[in-house]
């Protein structure tokens, strides 16, 4: 590892600190009166993380573990995140003060659930489109809860799929917003191109198979199938590759994908599917503290 690698590692590491620092303020305000109430001060505890949902895809146990380090809590995860687990599974064991155990429990679990969550309905999409194809990724998009872009994104890969965009200023993708002030995509591609680095992606958005050529023919390295509907893009992405067209960009497919639907997407064989419900539908899966 090079220091410059080192030195990303260690601000990530310090970020990510004093973003639970910041969750834990929230949550205990001016203290924890019940507990400064009714709990010794010298109290010792152990307590075990528990699963209790059917199934899941475990996430957010490296936070929870910082999170009761900051409360200078001793933790041991008892699985791995990204682990598959099934109810009743211990998967994080805490042994310290009781009354510094119990400041950080609710803000670990609630990470932990919606991580969990996200990366169990992650792991559910990429299962369905393995059954079609191993190329095609499962990916995220910036539908995520102010402030919990890194934890919901982390997540995804954690259920096995890709973050794609974290910010603005990763890629330019080019939207129907964009198109519509400027009534070209032509002309927002190679502008573009002619204002940025070379490495930088341009994707663009495109509503038929039409403007999938233009976009092709103008230099996008995407297209991003929007609002498709499955028979439309197999009919797009089969026109491509008769053309000639499919070997010289990658197709993403984004909108209106869920469960009962993915196959069908999956089956048109694009490069990606992006699939917005994972940050902003998810159901936590639920986990409890339990002290012994």
């Amino acid at each position: 590892m090079t220091s410059e690698q080192k030195s990303k590692d260690l601000n990530q590491y310090f970020n990510l600190r004093e973003s639970l620092i910041g969750f834990l303020r929230e949550d205990i305000g001016q203290g924890d009166l019940t507990s400064e109430y009714l709990v010794d001060e010298d109290s010792k505890s152990t307590s075990f993380i528990t699963c209790k949902s059917e199934v899941a895809v475990v996430a957010g146990l490296e936070e929870a573990h910082t999170l009761f380090d900051i409360c200078n809590c001793e933790s041991k995860a008892l699985v791995k995140d990204g682990d598959s687990v099934r109810k009743g599974r211990k998967v994080m064991m805490i042994r310290g003060n009781t009354k510094s155990i119990l400041k950080a429990e609710r803000t670990a679990l609630n990470l932990i659930m919606r991580m969990s969550g996200i990366a169990t309905d992650t792991k559910k999409f990429v299962d369905i489109a393995k059954t079609v194809s191993n190329d095609i990724k499962i990916t995220g998009t910036r539908k995520t809860a102010p402030g919990l872009r890194f934890f919901d994104k982390k997540s995804i890969e954690l259920g096995g799929g890709y973050a794609h965009r974290n910010t603005l200023s990763e890629m330019i993708l080019i939207k129907d917003n964009h198109l519509a002030v400027t009534n070209s995509i032509s002309h927002c591609i190679s502008t573009a191109k002619a204002k940025s680095s070379n490495n930088i992606v341009i994707e663009c958005e495109v509503s038929d198979t039409r403007a999938s050529i233009e976009a092709i023919k103008s230099g996008a390295d995407i297209i991003m199938l929007d609002n498709f509907s499955p028979q439309e893009a197999h009919k797009t992405i089969s026109y491509l590759r008769r053309s000639g067209l499919r070997s010289k960009i990658q197709v993403e497919i984004s909108g209106g994908v869920n469960l009962s639907n993915i196959k069908d997407y999956a089956s048109a064989l694009p490069d990606m599917i992006s699939v917005g419900s994972l940050t902003h539908s998810s159901k936590s899966i639920d986990f409890s503290m339990e002290i012994n």
